[in-house]
């Protein structure tokens, strides 16, 4: 039995981790952790809000309401009931359909609040649950899906999408938490949602990406219920021999998983997104704007646009010739183009019009990018040449919407309501942020469903 693949290793860390999770409260939530939270709820409903739109979400949800016609769990503004796991699943894809959605990348860049939010949103309006046992359980997901995440540094190198695979363990951490489970059962939970997990990185640009935290939300939701039945996992789900960190992994590091657990909170590095595109691009979007509103170069007089970033930044936005606006998200080409064009970089210059625009596929042309490994993920620099060879340079230092340059509670306030209003008008968006910004006082989160749907 020593030599069995899935033998004990006896670590504990699976055990230590889903101990303090069962029990985290509200109230041991430092004053920043409460108010990221509620930051990161805010901005990720917003998202959700905008993405119901999406003729993603219409093929979606077509296919879901025949699954689930008569379900009893609000599908965010579309005027829909499904089911509770068909639920999560459309809700969890409109909230990332946009690539609008927060980004934590201290766990390898999780969009972490998509699969917490979608699978904890129907889970609470089953149940009853108040806001201070809601946040307490969107805290618990971070702290499981970045943990996690930490463990395992070579995850995103073997071509899998960290927000359906760590997003499903994240998942099922904060619906055991929000069901009140015990240690035993939240080891049970984060082993019924590994097992599940998964999300390929070949399926960016297509309608399978935002599928992926819908997905993460629904096993999630589903792990977190089956250990509330009795449903049984691993103990040693992450770090076992056999376990999630070492098979999705090259590279583990399970010291990683419980270190400072306790001292700080992980949703305090959340990172929010100003442009509706992959993370990787913000540096270059901030310098592109820039040099379009400073240099005094109108595009038309562009002779080259240089882009100097991150190799990872290249090597995941390498989309040279983008025919949809889902594709356009991931090139690095028509994120200089069009932002250097429009001076802004929101959901239009990422829709499909935009993306076969005459004038932004001409100056997409004249685009050349390098990299530079020297240079930091959350930093960019841009060089303008016009035709009669003036030139400017601009440099970003750190992206806006990143742990070193955040972005304010104003900004995340005009996100949502610039996301939120065309879904449900503005006098509906206005009150949903501020029964956000008060959450912790809700007896329980039926109003707020109501104002969603």
């Amino acid at each position: 039995m020593t030599e069995y693949g899935a033998a004990d290793l006896n670590l504990g860390i699976t055990e230590k981790l889903a101990g303090y999770l069962a029990t985290l409260d509200y109230d041991d939530l430092s004053d920043d952790a409460a108010h990221e939270c509620r930051r990161g709820i805010l901005d990720w409903l917003g998202c959700a809000l905008a993405g119901s739109a999406h003729e993603t979400i219409d093929t979606l949800t077509g296919v879901l309401a025949k699954i689930s016609p008569a379900g009893n769990s609000t599908v965010i503004g579309r005027k829909m009931k499904l089911g509770l796991l068909e639920a999560a699943i459309a809700n969890g894809q409109m909230g990332h359909v946009l690539d609008y959605d927060d980004t934590h990348l201290g766990g390898g860049g999780v969009h972490t609040s998509g699969p917490l939010m979608a699978s904890l949103l129907p889970l609470a309006e089953a149940r009853g649950i108040d806001g201070k046992t809601f946040i307490a359980a969107y805290a618990a997901g971070f702290e499981a899906a970045t943990r996690t995440g930490m463990g395992m540094p070579a995850h995103h190198d073997g071509g899998w999408h960290l927000t359906g695979t760590i997003g499903t363990v994240g998942a099922g951490a904060a619906c055991a938490r929000l069901l009140g489970l015990d240690g035993e059962q939240m080891v049970h939970a984060f082993g019924i949602a590994a097992t599940q997990s998964g999300g390929m990185q070949q399926n960016r640009g297509t309608m399978c990406k935002s599928l992926h935290p819908g997905k993460a939300a629904s096993n999630g939701l589903l792990a977190g219920m089956l250990a509330e039945g009795g449903f049984d996992s691993s103990g040693e789900i992450l770090e076992g021999k056999k376990g999630f960190c070492r098979i999705f992994s090259t590279v583990t590091d399970e010291d990683a998983i419980l270190s400072g657990l306790g001292d700080s909170f992980a949703i305090t590095d959340n990172g929010y997104k100003p442009y509706a595109c992959g993370v990787v691009l913000h540096p270059v979007l901030d310098t592109t704007i820039h040099l379009g509103k400073e240099s005094g170069i109108a595009p038309d007089d562009v002779a080259t646009l240089e882009i100097t970033a991150h190799p990872k930044a290249v090597s995941i936005t390498g989309v040279q010739n983008p025919q949809s606006g889902l594709k356009s998200k991931f090139s690095i080409t028509h994120a200089s183009a069009v932002s250097y064009i429009d001076g802004t970089a929101g959901r239009g210059q990422f829709s499909t019009d935009r993306a076969l625009a005459p004038e932004v596929v001409a100056l997409r042309e004249k685009v050349t990018v390098q990299t530079d490994e020297n240079l930091r993920l959350d930093q960019a620099i841009g060089t303008v040449t016009a035709k009669d060879g003036k030139t400017a340079t601009h440099t970003t230092e750190h992206a806006t919407g990143m742990i070193d340059n955040p972005m304010s509670d104003d900004q995340i306030v005009a996100k949502f309501l610039d996301n939120a209003a065309p879904a449900v008008g503005e006098e509906t968006a206005a009150e949903i942020k501020e029964m956000v910004w008060e959450l912790e006082k809700a007896d329980n989160l039926v109003k707020l469903m109501k104002l969603l749907g």
